[in-house]
């Protein structure tokens, strides 16, 4: 707890010092509310090979992550993981359209559980990313130090391709940097806007490397060998979402390879005055192709707007059967599931948005899942995110309808409070209790505050989230499950130099 306090401290005396104030511009880079980096001011073009590195940017981050997590019916698990550290990215300037980026990223956990555990290590919720179970688990730091991105870039006309490990924010794969690192893919991506108001991107990965690995692995395979130890667990594609019945061990039984390759592209059209509509696709061999259709309309009506939105997305399964279970994201039998052995499924999303006033925005959300299979989603891109998913939740098991209400109050655009915002989201989750692996029904309840510290330094901003989920226990079969219900309380502190 000293060491916890000391630290605190002296992020504060950073955060409230300002000896470099005239040297940096704070300016040129900020966050959106999701945590992602916005780049402001990039470098600018040389005419010199050597100006690349002379005139090119430095971008600094020093961040701090509190989770505190609560069952509400079992107290042994409950535990508190604070991360601590930052990231420094260089921006070179542009040469006859080539530059490049490189970044390096820490984080050093401090909890109070034993981090070398690893019965304890299976306890972490959402303040796992703040270190590598694997590394820990095997008597290693629990800290992470990473190079997370490093990448050449090409600019030619209306045309940008990426080579290397890069962030790729689309409907399918998102940085999703609300813990210490982002989440990160090796590949090319390929974007081009030579169609007015339109552009399209089309990117090949061959590897994926989550927020709390230090090293790349597979874009599907769960576990790295065929064996049922933690080590092996987390050592590969262990994300929350990840489908673990396609792991090492059912790959090399079926006769099917271990290593996949993900092509993903997308075209988004504004041709039509405020219509916005996306079109989206995913194939990674042998797995999966998924195909997705959105679209949004704003309507302005007295002095507010009202904006309807629908998401359709198809998934279609290429096993052919061969993978016992593949239709529950879970391990286990897939007791409930009309076809066990398909991945075949559809997800169907409706909402309205509503701008009252300025910096007052209301939105209704829909979603529902086929009765089929659980969607694949465990590139980070949230298939109901912006319609009904709430801070933690995956609802997107087959046969799961979900309501959601969200309220956005920016107290900054609305003269009130300067850098002051508060986002709510009540959703009710109706799971499918006839599916032995899916969670009973919950109502959850998710609160962010952000205050952006200007008036003490630019760059500085505090976030407080909250979720508080409840257990309905609706169905007798619902009972036999495990009580869903829980508190978590996440703090952070960002500040950008």
């Amino acid at each position: 707890m000293k060491k916890i306090k000391v630290m605190l401290f002296i992020t504060v005396l950073l955060s409230t010092t300002n000896i470099n104030a005239t040297k940096i511009d704070k300016n040129k880079r900020e966050l959106k509310s999701n945590m992602m980096e916005i780049y402001n001011r990039a470098p600018k073009e040389t005419n010199l090979i050597t100006g690349m590195i002379n005139e090119g940017e430095f971008y600094g981050r020093f961040r701090v992550n509190n989770f505190n997590w609560d069952w509400n019916k079992n107290d042994t698990n409950d535990h508190s993981i604070t991360g601590i550290g930052g990231s420094l990215l260089y921006k070179s300037a542009s040469f006859l359209g080539f530059s490049a980026t490189a970044g390096i990223y820490y984080s050093y956990a401090i909890a109070n559980i034993d981090l070398s555990s690893s019965d304890e290590l299976s306890y972490l919720k959402a303040g796992k990313d703040t270190q590598s179970r694997y590394n820990s688990a095997n008597g290693g730091s629990n800290s992470l130090f990473v190079p997370a991105q490093y990448y050449i870039e090409y600019k030619v006309g209306n045309s940008n391709i990426k080579v290397g490990q890069q962030i790729h924010e689309s409907f399918f794969t998102k940085s999703n940097d609300t813990k210490m690192i982002p989440n990160t893919f090796m590949g090319i991506s390929m974007l081009n806007r030579d169609i007015p108001s339109s552009k399209l991107r089309i990117s090949y990965f061959s590897a994926q490397k989550l927020r709390d690995h230090t090293t790349n692995h597979d874009l599907i395979t769960f576990k790295t060998e065929d064996d049922n130890t933690l080590n092996y667990k987390w050592n590969n594609n262990d994300d929350s979402a990840v489908n673990k019945n396609l792991n090492y061990a059912a790959f090399k039984a079926a006769g099917m390879s271990s290593k996949h390759n993900m092509l993903v592209g997308d075209f988004n059209s504004k041709v039509i005055k405020n219509l916005d509509l996306t079109l989206s696709g995913n194939y990674i061999n042998e797995i999966v192709i998924q195909a997705v259709a959105e679209a949004y309309y704003k309507l302005n009506i007295a002095g507010f707007s009202v904006t309807p939105g629908i998401r359709h997305l198809q998934q279609v399964g290429l096993t052919n059967g061969k993978i016992s279970n593949a239709a529950t994201l879970k391990t286990g039998t897939a007791v409930g599931y009309t076809n066990p052995n398909s991945i075949n499924s559809a997800l169907h999303a409706a909402r309205v948005d509503v701008k009252l006033a300025k910096g007052i925005k209301f939105r209704y959300g829909y979603s529902y899942i086929s009765d089929q299979a659980d969607i694949l989603a465990m590139w980070r891109g949230f298939p109901t995110g912006g319609f009904t998913r709430a801070m933690a939740q995956y609802n997107w098991y087959a046969n799961t309808t979900t309501h959601m209400l969200k309220l956005n109050l920016n107290f900054d655009k609305m003269g009130l409070i300067p850098g002051f915002s508060i986002m709510t989201r009540f959703a009710m989750q109706d799971f499918d209790e006839n599916k032995s692996a899916v969670q009973g029904d919950t109502n959850i309840f998710h609160i962010d505050i952000i205050q952006k510290l200007d008036v003490i330094t630019k760059g500085l901003t505090i976030k407080i989230r909250a979720g508080l989920a409840t257990d309905k226990r609706a169905g007798s079969l619902e009972l036999a499950k495990p009580d869903a219900s829980y508190n978590e309380f996440r703090y952070e502190l960002n500040y950008l130099f």
